[in-house]
């Protein structure tokens, strides 16, 4: 439910960040409706908001990919041609993990039982990640500040990308629609040996503050990270029969795939033609009630092609999850005429472009644009679909 989401919509405030205030929902307001319409869809239909059979299948699937794909690659069984192939593969499992199963479970959505839900986060663990800082940085700063200038961590990206207005101009940026789509493929990477570590000691992650660092959670970051090292990079040195740079190209080789696809698919969703950089009022406030600030900041694309929604979990349907993360993906498609019909019932926008390498076109132009235009200048809202 969005008001479940919208719990998070204020952060303590520390003297450099600025608590953001969000407009209250009314009973006649956008997110009142959207949610009753939704609720009354999944009611009269009898169907629950959680994953479905084909939601299992696909999860089983994918997750005897990953393990056939790692170990294949350790068995000795093929020549190094198929093994660099096969952790191309690999990587595009990581992907498929992250994207359909551990997103869904981190959020609560692909089941009620929330110990299950753990379980299946964990997943994003085994992609070198860490599913403590995501769900941080991801389900409260993220969901709660999309798009917000120096309080969503998703467009604080290293300065040499430049993803929203606030951030200075550097020459290289006229480039950055060229080399950005390399600094992509390396999320992941990032993920495994840096950024984690990074955030999860950070006081301040985007809008949100926390004064500690909760014990368990470190030993569980310092684990699992441990295991994973020893999993993709310690067993396959010590068991392939292969010079140690070939071993750790192939791993390189498979993280590059898999930063490539998760990284893509977030950025299509909100860095786009169409969508917009809000930024608080002196006073925090933010002019708009959280659902309304989502329409606002979110696009979906392709939501017609059915082999893109299986593959990336339904992230092309990024208004329907964010305005609905608890709800399973594989439910998106029906729930979204619903949202679209309601949007334009209270004279909100609803972006959306038509296909996938169309809203790719349309992220390399907003990359462009942004390339060249100044500090503290907006751009257009244009959706060229």
């Amino acid at each position: 439910m969005i008001s479940e989401t919208s719990e998070h919509s204020s952060a303590p405030s520390t003297e450099k960040f600025q608590k953001v205030i969000f407009e209250k929902f009314t009973k006649d307001g956008f997110q009142k409706d959207v949610n009753d319409r939704v609720d009354r869809y999944f009611e009269s239909n009898n169907i629950p908001k959680t994953a479905t059979r084909g939601m299992v299948f696909k999860t089983i699937w994918i997750l005897v990919g990953w393990v056939a794909t790692y170990t294949l690659i350790i068995s000795g069984l093929v020549n190094p041609v198929v093994m660099f192939f096969l952790a191309l593969a690999h990587g595009f499992f990581s992907a498929m993990i992250g994207l359909n199963i551990a997103h869904d479970a981190i959020h609560g959505a692909y089941t009620k039982n929330q110990k299950l839900n753990e379980r299946l986060g964990l997943t994003f663990n085994f992609m070198g990640a860490n599913d403590y800082v995501w769900k941080i940085s991801h389900n409260v700063v993220h969901h709660t500040y999309t798009n917000i200038p120096e309080h969503d961590g998703d467009i604080d990206q290293p300065p040499i990308l430049r993803l929203q207005p606030n951030q200075d101009l550097w020459w290289i940026h006229r480039f950055q629609h060229i080399y950005a789509y390399f600094l992509y493929s390396l999320a992941t990477f990032s993920w495994v040996f840096v950024k984690d570590y990074k955030k999860f000691f950070q006081h301040q992650l985007g809008g949100h503050y926390r004064k500690t660092f909760p014990r368990k959670e470190i030993f569980r970051l310092f684990f699992y990270k441990a295991l994973y090292y020893t999993i993709f990079l310690v067993v396959p040195l010590v068991v392939i029969d292969l010079a140690w740079y070939w071993i750790v190209f192939g791993f390189v080789a498979s993280h590059l795939i898999e930063g490539f696809t998760v990284a893509v698919i977030f950025m299509l969703a909100h860095i786009i033609e169409g969508t917009s950089f809000p930024e608080p009022k002196e006073d925090g406030k933010i002019g708009m009630p959280w659902a309304d600030l989502q329409m606002h900041t979110t696009a979906n694309f392709a939501i017609k092609n059915k082999l893109v929604n299986y593959l990336f979990g339904g992230l092309n349907f990024q208004i329907e999850h964010h305005l609905f993360p608890k709800i399973c993906h594989v439910h998106y498609p029906k729930i979204a005429e619903i949202v679209k019909e309601t949007a334009k019932d209270h004279d909100l926008p609803y972006v959306e472009h038509e296909t996938f390498f169309g809203a790719v076109a349309s992220h390399t132009r907003f990359l462009k644009q942004f390339g060249t235009t100044p500090k503290g200048v907006l751009i257009p809202r244009v959706v060229n679909v």
